[in-house]
């Protein structure tokens, strides 16, 4: 069961301050960003590595999967947690400093994401507070969109664990 993408009803804001910003001349394409065209199975973010980039899918589904071991003698599992597609913004843990990456981005299709340089980003949008500011209140309310989603998923994984082991008929 994948969690529904977590997208705040400001999505098209998002589309237009990003195409402002790639429009932008002092923002240079090939610097301060590219494009990045994946086939489907290709691996764009790998969990476990170090990573400073934020992306923007322009088309294309992915999918988040995180890398769960089950025990000792239990290979690690990874499952999908999620899906994301055009409009979708990834990697903003990583936007402040180079981060861990926590969860592997595979492509389900074929598609296109914008990859941004996370120091060059923020130092662009230091020098336009306006643009900084919406473009960190989107961000704002993508988290928050999203911690209620894994808030949600957590709750029905607990339900089933609960139930799977009959707890739930002693609470």
């Amino acid at each position: 069961m994948f969690m529904e993408s977590a997208k705040p009803s400001s999505g098209q804001h998002l589309k237009s301050l990003l195409t402002d910003l790639l429009e932008d001349p002092e923002f240079n394409e090939g610097k301060a960003w590219k494009r990045r065209y994946f086939e489907a199975n290709d691996i764009l973010v790998k969990g476990g590595e170090t990573g400073r980039s934020l992306f923007f899918i322009e088309h294309g589904i992915l999918r988040v999967t995180l890398h769960v071991p089950l025990g000792e003698q239990q290979p690690r599992v990874q499952p999908g947690v999620n899906d994301l597609g055009e409009g979708d913004l990834f990697g903003e843990t990583s936007l402040f400093a180079a981060q861990v990456r926590t969860a592997s981005i595979k492509a389900v299709t074929t598609g296109c994401v914008v990859e941004l340089d996370g120091r060059l980003l923020l130092e662009f949008l230091d020098k336009r507070p306006t643009l900084g500011y919406a473009f960190f209140k989107f961000l704002f309310s993508l988290q928050l969109s999203r911690q209620e989603s894994a808030n949600r998923q957590i709750e029905n994984l607990l339900a089933w664990g609960l139930k799977a082991h009959g707890i739930d008929k002693h609470l």
